[in-house]
């Protein structure tokens, strides 16, 4: 991938021509650190696969490694975010996506995974990371590499990354979709996040986030109004991007740190204080034994298990029986699969748009926070989303309590407060 960069009409301008970045100067000096040039030829380098030495890429990567060599002291202890033109295109600050969390953006245009891996340790590694955000590999398959080699180098980079902190946090981005006309067809993108999210199953200091799925249109590619040249973001395509990986950095503590100041109104009983899980059958606590369920800053998380898709349930200690009203915001990774029980029924409770059943809402918040209202009377709920309805008449026992349920991906919820009715 190579960028031209433009920010007039709000979303980086993408073409074929290299002439912004040939006219980068390679500015290495006898005082830059050593080993920062493109080295020559493959031999002895770590991984396997293309590495790319054109010209332009060439002079690139130099002025940005040698950049970056100035400021390891500045970049300790940042959130990494590693990647190719994706990720460069973002920003050094990632047009100000996270507030108040020190990011540093080693991102290269055109980079291929085993460039990435040849420059972890002097761009990566030294700034001793709090969590390294990877997304990558487009590059390697518009130079012919196999999804399997592409997957093998991602998991050499995986390792390494472990090595250096064994409880390092590392967020893994499934590769975007792309199009078969930019040499990137969507059976092999699928074929790499297959042979990814393989190599790390079970690995509970790795999380997978489902970007392809965030993405992809109904044939598998990217959409235009997103990536209009069919693989860089525009600024719709950042926000949303952005919006995918908030909730973990909420939840892995870099951003959304403050307490939510929310306000139970009147005549209404808070089922969640916010602080811990007291009430849910674990009093006092801030985190279930397994890790799944925690209470962080007014936030109900449920996190993504390690080891794939797996049910679990938490529920009141609490019945409610009678006529009452269940207020309640969600907020879903891409993909998310959760559900909220009522009494004993569960009312699904997904990122609506791609998991489903309530695929076509009007008012639905992509990444966001969003609210449903269940009204129960007579053994029947009124569910509504944003203020849409999703169920008319659920049906519902006499009495039972409030759970919660994550199956897939990450899910939060907050402001759980329940108002009994005659």
């Amino acid at each position: 991938m190579r960028l031209i960069l433009s920010r007039r009409s709000g979303w980086f301008c993408v073409g074929l021509a290299a002439a912004f970045l040939l006219a980068v100067p390679c500015r290495l000096t006898a005082e830059d650190r050593p080993g920062l040039e493109l080295p020559a030829t493959d031999d002895g380098l770590p991984g396997a696969g293309p590495i790319r030495r054109y010209d332009w890429f060439k002079s690139l990567w130099n002025e940005r490694r040698a950049a970056w060599s100035k400021r390891t002291e500045q970049d300790q202890k940042a959130v990494v975010f590693l990647g190719d033109s994706i990720t460069q295109g973002w920003g050094d600050d990632l047009l100000g996506s996270f507030p108040g969390m020190r990011v540093a953006n080693r991102g290269i245009s055109g980079d291929t995974t085993r460039g990435m891996l040849i420059r972890l340790e002097k761009d990566v590694l030294v700034l001793n990371p709090s969590c390294v955000v990877m997304l990558m590999g487009t590059n390697d398959l518009e130079e012919k590499a196999e999804p399997q080699t592409i997957a093998d180098n991602v998991k050499l980079i995986i390792d390494r990354l472990k090595k250096h902190n064994p409880e390092l946090p590392i967020i893994l981005c499934q590769v975007f979709p792309s199009s078969e006309s930019k040499k990137r067809p969507a059976d092999k993108i699928k074929q790499i996040n297959l042979l990814m999210m393989k190599a790390v199953k079970g690995d509970a200091q790795i999380t997978v986030v489902d970007t392809w799925s965030l993405f992809a249109n109904e044939q598998g590619d990217a959409k235009a109004e997103e990536m209009p040249d069919l693989l860089h973001p525009n600024a719709i395509g950042y926000v949303k991007w952005a919006g995918a990986l908030r909730p973990i950095l909420a939840t892995l503590g870099f951003v959304e740190t403050e307490t939510d100041p929310f306000e139970v109104e009147p005549g209404y009983e808070s089922l969640f204080n916010g602080k811990d899980l007291t009430g849910w059958g674990h009093d006092g606590k801030t985190v279930t034994p397994d890790g799944r369920y925690l209470a962080k800053n007014g936030r109900f998380i449920v996190t993504t298990p390690a080891e794939g898709s797996r049910v679990q349930q938490l529920y009141t200690t609490q019945e409610f029986g009678g006529n009452f009203t269940l207020k309640l915001e969600f907020r879903a990774t891409p993909n998310a699969d959760s559900g909220v029980f009522i009494r004993q029924p569960q009312l699904q409770c997904r990122d609506y748009p791609l998991a489903g059943p309530y695929k076509n809402l009007k008012n639905y918040k992509t990444g966001d926070w969003n609210e449903l209202i269940i009204v129960v009377t007579d053994g029947a709920a009124l569910c509504t989303c944003n203020g849409e309805v999703i169920e008319e008449a659920f049906k519902v026992p006499e009495t039972g309590p409030i759970g919660l349920e994550g199956d897939r991906g990450q899910m939060e919820y907050r402001r759980i407060r329940l108002m009994t009715m005659p």
